[in-house]
């Protein structure tokens, strides 16, 4: 068994206890009075009328009178205001009416909410209060959500849930738990966010509710449909109802954009660094000439001869050693010229492609009599997306460019120079992807007792997703040229003696790649989960257990120039590539990929494929599942404190967690499937309470403890090289624990009336166990691997670094640290209708400030290392409603933060760092009162100044990648009836 806890673990769990105690007798004495004065028992209709399912603890809304945005605006608020702990929530004013079209996007209002977006601007998950996505859990209908898809970019290698898959129109609700409960899942140190789906019984009788958009993007400069319908049902006698809808995007993207890969300088030999060892070798790291490492660009000993190198008047077969090096980059020392960094890939890039998707949902409840309910939901939706994504690359790492009149900054970063003896690299990728998700849940809630003071509910829930990406990589090289390289801190770019769209411009296979690469991965998920309730909704003792159930698979397959790639190249050879070759969207050449998959079948070679380390994603061939059982206990209690009313909510959950972590191992050529099984088990106390110390003041507070299982591609046993370069290899680690928090939440509210409040939260949280990326860079030759089983790209990178023997790679390892992770911060959220101004006027605005701090013998690797995360985050929104017109502007931004640890490319102090960002979004709608129906015609414009998204290779004149998704206008009518 893994023992993960520490003597502050034991402390606190003490604590909870004692707090259990007290809650305990407290509630029992509430339980007391509630046998005195018996209460009427809630039947079902009112417990799942709309408002009260929107949040457990909300109150009647039936005095709310306004529509739209604000509507939502004032559940949200009531349901705030009436919580115990720690909750925020957003509501649709009506079936099929969500106020936002994504609900990542819907997330991102909430104070703390981080939106993570893909590279076509689309949300796809959100953090909480300054950890990264996969520590937030997230629930539909209370149950365990995973999703087998990933990003444009590469994203969800842990356990993020990609929220793109899911209709907005499907929701009535969104809630998100900062401050745990004993009753919610474990799993999530930041928090839980619940999604709950439209059900019959939310608005009685029969509805129908319809929206058609039409979506253009000023990049892909497409125009797309969207619509979504929704019909609902009950009885005339309130005993059954149904409900169905559809939703269908038929969506186009189009990005563009710039990437590197990393940055790199030159791997300079002891005669061209003129330090006075063997000619031949190099420069030892931390020595002059290899001050920080790197080292993945090698200048030639000699000049080539070609026609590059005589057009830039240099003499092949010249020896390039430090006097040369120094007479053609005069003004910079040898140790500058060793320093010097380039783009390892400078890249621009295009991508266009279809971004499909179909959903369906149906929801049926039954309700015999006032003391049972049942009902079962089913959630569908496949998505098929398509990216011809195209880039031409200035081959740095591993390239022999030679560098004439060079300058650099302070920082070492190239800024002007001619290169010669440069090449061009074309990437062509076709990405195809098929996304599967469904899911069913089945539940009921049973009353007892004459007063219904004994509440059972049972649920159970089962989740599939699948996904299959095929995405063949065509790659060819340019002829040798020269060109003027200069980088004014936008952007590198380049003037060059050849245009790079032209098809004949001599393009060769020579250091070119033919790949198969697919992923498929599979999750699944399984629970069931039983409830029992002593007493009324505001004095109770709660008991449950669950059992649940996590799963997930991910398969690459490859074929690395094995197999296809001696067949295309004799159906394809290098005479008659140039009629394979297509001027480009961009500025540079691309494939006819329809011909050259068909002359060369593809197909066959794509569906024979092995079985590979992994795919081009970065995701590891392994899986994992875990089975966790789970029991609780929870206190729910009113009292009185100083005349005034106080709720709490006390509890303390138990789970035991067995654990299987299968991944291939061995040597390459020799790998096989191994499982590794382990077990850990934890207790996890949490305590909430909200004092109205006024009639429209509330003050709260909680004290927790939580955890998240630790980062399932981390834990596969495997290791392998994670590049074609072969200086980055991963070794797994199945030994890693999971983390836990120790946390403490200190708040209040100010209710001003309507939706309008003001509140201020100060949040605590203490990590134990935080993994982070251990980094050694060792000599090639100590890893045992044999030479002989790279793949030729591979064996060329090494031989270019200076041979097995002389050739360093990076290790890397995630590893828990010795240290504790300490995230302090603030959200200050204020929500105010501006009646008195402006009938209809009002607005919203949060601001969320964080600090992080590392203690303990490993704070330093710790430090840095939370990536992804903003330490100073914003948004906000102003809107204006009447009856039949609305508008809403939103701005949000986000301080840029660290994306990786050190050591990026061997370059030891070298972290990816994302900049700085906001975003405009627009939306309207006018209702033509006049007609049927009262449609309304509405008007979203998404990313309305074009924001770019960036990140940059720690210096701020040295970009990682850059992409811009354009700007995205929707046009569409909504009605229901």
């Amino acid at each position: 068994m893994v023992q993960f806890r520490s003597a502050r673990t034991a402390l606190s769990r003490a604590l909870g206890l004692a707090l259990l105690g007290m809650a305990s007798g407290s509630v029992l004495a509430q339980a007391q009075a509630t046998r005195q004065e018996p209460q009427p028992a809630p039947t079902p209709a009112q417990t799942q009328a709309q408002a009260q399912a929107a949040a457990d603890e909300a109150t009647n809304l039936d005095a709310v009178v306004v529509t739209g945005f604000r509507r939502s605006l004032e559940y949200s608020t009531q349901a705030k205001r009436d919580a115990t702990g720690f909750t925020d929530a957003i509501f649709a004013e009506d079936i099929g009416k969500f106020p936002d079209l994504n609900i990542a996007e819907s997330l991102n209002r909430i104070p703390g909410i981080q939106l993570s977006r893909d590279v076509n601007g689309e949300g796809l998950n959100v953090a909480i209060r300054g950890l990264p996505n996969s520590f937030t859990k997230t629930t539909i209908n209370g149950a365990s959500v995973a999703t087998a898809s990933i990003g444009l970019d590469a994203t969800n290698q842990n356990r993020e849930v990609d929220l793109n898959l899911f209709p907005t129109e499907f929701f009535t609700q969104l809630t998100v738990n900062k401050s745990p409960k004993a009753s919610l899942l474990e799993g999530g140190v930041s928090g839980v966010i619940d999604m709950r789906n439209a059900r019959p019984f939310d608005n009685p009788g029969t509805h129908f509710t319809y929206q058609l958009q039409g979506e253009y993007n000023d990049v892909s400069e497409k125009t797309s449909p969207r619509g979504s319908f929704i019909g609902s049902w009950t009885n005339d006698a309130g005993t059954f109802g149904v409900l169905a809808g559809v939703a269908s995007v038929k969506g186009r993207i189009g990005v563009e954009g710039y990437e590197t890969i990393g940055w790199t300088n030159p791997n300079l030999t002891n005669a061209q660094c003129g330090n006075g060892g063997a000619a031949g070798g190099f420069p030892a790291l931390g020595t002059p000439c290899n001050m920080y490492g790197g080292n993945g660009w090698r200048i030639p000993d000699t000049v080539p001869n070609n026609a590059s190198t005589v057009a830039a008047g240099l003499t092949p077969g010249q020896a390039i050693d430090r006097d040369w090096l120094l007479a053609n980059n005069p003004g910079l020392s040898i140790e500058q010229i060793g320093e010097a960094l380039i783009p390892r890939l400078g890249r621009p890039l295009h991508m266009s492609g279809d971004r499909d998707r179909d959903a369906f949902l149906a929801s049926l409840e039954w309700r015999p009599n006032d003391a049972m309910h049942f009902y079962m939901d089913v959630l569908y939706s496949e998505a098929h997306r398509t990216n011809d994504r195209i880039d031409v690359n200035l081959i740095g790492r591993n390239g022999g460019m030679i560098p004439i009149d060079m300058q650099v900054d302070a920082n070492n970063v190239v800024t002007s120079a001619t290169f010669a003896n440069a090449q061009f690299f074309l990437e062509a990728r076709p990405y195809v992807e098929d996304v599967k998700y469904w899911s069913v849940n089945p539940g009921a809630t049973f009353w007892f007792g004459d007063e219904g003071q004994v509440k059972l509910d049972v649920q159970a829930n089962v989740s599939r997703s699948w996904m299959f990406r095929e995405s063949p990589t065509i790659g060819f090289n340019s002829p040798f040229t020269t060109l003027q390289y200069r980088n004014d801190g936008d952007l590198p770019a380049w003037t060059t003696d050849i245009d790079l769209n032209d098809p004949n411009a001599g393009w060769t296979w020579t250091g070119g790649r033919l790949w198969v690469q697919n992923e498929k991965r599979v999750t699944e998920t399984g629970g069931a989960r039983a409830d029992l309730q002593f007493g009324d909704d505001a004095n109770n003792v709660k008991v449950g257990v669950a059992w649940d159930r996590n799963f997930r698979r991910i398969q690459g397959f490859g074929d690395t120039g094995t197999n296809w790639q001696p067949y295309a190249l004799s159906q394809v050879p290098e005479a008659a590539l140039a009629q394979y070759i297509l001027p480009g969207p961009a500025g540079f050449v691309t494939v006819d990929f329809d011909r050259f998959m068909a002359d060369t079948n593809y197909a066959q070679y794509r569906d024979a494929a092995a079985e590979a380390d992994g795919p081009n994603t970065g995701g590891s061939t392994g899986g994992f599942e875990e089975k966790s059982l789970a029991g609780y206990i929870e206190f729910n209690g009113a009292m009185d404190v100083l005349d005034r009313p106080l709720r709490f909510n006390a509890g303390i959950r138990y789970f035991k967690t067995d654990q299987a972590i299968s991944g291939r191992v061995g040597l390459p050529g020799q790998k096989v499937w191994e499982t590794r099984e382990s077990d850990y088990d934890d207790y996890l106390p949490s305590f909430s309470a909200a004092w109205d110390v006024a009639d429209d003041v509330v003050l709260r507070m909680s004290g927790s403890r939580t955890m998240t299982r630790p980062n399932p591609s981390n834990l596969l046993p495997g290791d392998y090289f994670t590049d074609i370069s072969a200086q980055n290899y991963n070794r797994g680690n199945p030994d890693l624990v999971p983390y836990t928090s120790t946390n403490f939440d200190l708040g209040g509210e100010w209710y001003t009336g309507d939706e309008g409040f003001v509140g201020l939260t100060y949040f605590n949280k203490q990590v134990e166990g935080y993994t982070y990326q251990q980094v050694t860079t060792v000599p090639f030759a100590s890893l045992g691997v044999p030479f002989d089983s790279l793949v030729a790209d591979q064996q060329r990178a090494i031989n270019s670094r200076g041979g097995p023997g002389a050739a360093t790679v990076n290790v890397q390892q995630q590893v828990n640290a010795d240290a504790e992770l300490e995230i302090r911060g603030w959200e200050l959220i204020w929500v105010q209708p501006l009646d008195v101004v402006f009938d209809g006027l009002g607005f919203m605005a949060n601001y969320t400030k964080i600090d992080i701090e590392a203690t303990g013998r490993d704070a330093r690797a710790l430090s840095g290392n939370v990536y992804g995360i903003a330490p100073t985050m914003w948004n906000a929104t102003a809107y204006w409603e009447n009856d039949v017109a609305s508008v809403r502007l939103s701005y949000n931004w986000a301080e840029g933060a660290y994306g990786t640890g050190p050591n990026q490319q061997g370059i030891t102090y070298a972290q990816i760092v994302g900049e700085d960002r906001g975003q405009f979004d627009l939306s309207a709608s006018y209702t033509l009162s006049s007609l049927p129906t009262r449609p309304q015609i509405t008007l979203n414009v998404i990313n309305l100044t074009g924001e770019e998204r960036r990140s940059n290779f720690w210096w701020p004149n040295a970009v990682n990648d850059l992409y811009d998704p354009g700007r995205t206008v929707m046009l569409g009518i909504r009605g229901s009836f």
